[in-house]
């Protein structure tokens, strides 16, 4: 199943949400038993939330067209127009939205009201079974906490079995230690339930632990879309790599290349790189390093695997979410990412001399 989004919408104020041509494919993989999970991902005013209520129906664009299948949801050419409810779609909604005068149960059988009677009990004991809300069927929402509510609204989103399950910045309600425990959860519960899910999210982190797919999206307009990983780690322009916050991103000068390899100068430090799909006559490019990709030794023998050994000083170390951001002086500055465990094993401390190393298919080059 494709989704096939060419929409155009202004607001009063000036901003524009220009998708002209996105497709999102939500098709099981052989080697996968459910299907694709998006994240769609971009600052705070990209157009995310906006993209995602034009999908459900709850805006409509100014032109375009959405088409999902073989189904056309709007074609504004034609004048159609299909209502939320002929969509079939869940939408989860970043408050959660529960009805506060209903208990988990009755939360959960709201989409099916039109059901047999019969029918809808089983459905609401299948699902309060599958996110683990046994137990609570007549608590009311001020009674659960932020986690057990979003599993309610899950539930109840996907009680009535979209096509398709839209999810608007699910963890945001939540505090902090909360949303880094959820993350894994949500995507094992997305891919347990089954049903094709779009996820909207402005936290990198997030997009890496829920989804498989990423549409990074800003000022209304797809910069790129693509695998995570790929996205994440070979961003298509600089646009995209301050977005997805790649941690190293200098400016360098290709000085030589060899088949399928180049070296690049950053500064008075040489690096080896992939040439990619960098045009002959490149010569001035940004130089990206994801802050994962950069291992540090210290006091150890120099490895003969990754082509790039640049020994460094560690100017800080600072606390990351669940990792730590490690500032080096390389010749250039570099960021490395390193978990507490990993930073404690090999006992560094600022100003300690180490040794980076970075593989050559793990430098990404953007002309510039």
């Amino acid at each position: 199943m494709t989704l096939h989004v060419r929409i155009q919408k202004r607001f009063p104020a000036g901003a524009v949400l220009n998708i002209s041509d996105l497709r999102i494919s939500f098709e099981v993989p052989a080697s996968a038993g459910s299907p694709l999970i998006t994240a769609v991902f971009g600052p705070s005013g990209a157009g995310k939330t906006t993209l995602l209520r034009c999908l459900a129906g709850l805006e409509h664009p100014d032109s375009g067209s959405i088409q999902f299948g073989n189904e056309t949801w709007l074609d504004h050419n034609q004048s159609v127009c299909l209502a939320p409810q002929q969509r079939n779609i869940g939408f989860l909604s970043q408050d959660y939205a529960l009805f506060p005068h209903l208990n988990v149960e009755q939360n959960v059988a709201y989409g099916l009201r039109h059901s047999a009677p019969s029918e809808r009990n089983s459905r609401v004991a299948e699902l309060l079974g599958l996110l683990a809300l046994c137990g609570f069927e007549h608590r009311y929402p001020r009674e659960l906490s932020g986690g057990e509510q979003q599993r309610v609204a899950l539930a109840r989103a996907v009680a009535p079995r979209p096509r398709l399950l839209l999810l608007d910045e699910p963890l945001s309600a939540l505090d902090a230690p909360t949303r880094t425990r959820l993350r894994g959860e949500l995507r094992r519960l997305l891919l347990q339930l089954g049903i094709p899910a779009l996820v909207v999210t402005h936290e990198r982190l997030e997009a890496l632990a829920i989804a498989d797919h990423l549409v990074v999206l800003d000022a209304g307009q797809v910069l790129q879309n693509g695998p995570v990983q790929e996205v994440l780690s070979r961003p298509a322009n600089l646009a995209v790599a301050g977005i997805v916050a790649m941690e190293t991103v200098q400016p360098g000068r290709i000085l030589e290349s060899d088949g399928g390899l180049v070296t690049v100068a950053v500064g008075e430090t040489k690096l080896t790189a992939l040439r990619q799909d960098l045009s002959a006559a490149t010569r001035d490019v940004f130089v990206c390093i994801r802050g994962e990709d950069v291992i540090l030794m210290k006091g150890a023998d120099m490895p003969s695997s990754p082509r790039n050994h640049l020994p460094g000083t560690i100017i800080s170390i600072t606390p990351e979410g669940p990792v730590l951001r490690i500032a080096l002086d390389c010749g250039f500055p570099l960021s490395a990412l390193l978990t507490r465990q990993a930073v404690e094993e090999l006992a560094l401390h600022t100003s300690d001399r180490v040794l980076a190393l970075v593989k050559a298919p793990n430098v990404h080059l953007i002309p510039r």
